[in-house]
């Protein structure tokens, strides 16, 4: 099965000089959410994952994000 992505939108956590950018999309219907390099657009590769793995990794990174503060290595 081909997902078909829609509603793609920049991540809050990009540069701001558009250099270092990702952006999401999903497909409701299959379950999926992608992962694109912006700079990239419609060429890019997308990286795929479940919903529950998307929710896995997006509370991960939050409970990273509080034990250290905001601050990464």
């Amino acid at each position: 099965m081909t997902a078909t992505f829609k509603n793609w939108h920049k991540s809050s956590y990009s540069g701001g000089s558009g250099e270092d950018c990702v952006e999401q999309g999903v497909d409701m219907a299959a379950g999926v959410v992608g992962i694109r390099d912006t700079k990239k657009g419609g060429v890019s590769p997308v990286l795929a994952f479940s919903s529950g793995q998307w929710s896995a990794f997006v509370a991960d990174v939050k409970a990273n994000d509080r034990l250290t503060g905001g601050h990464t290595a």
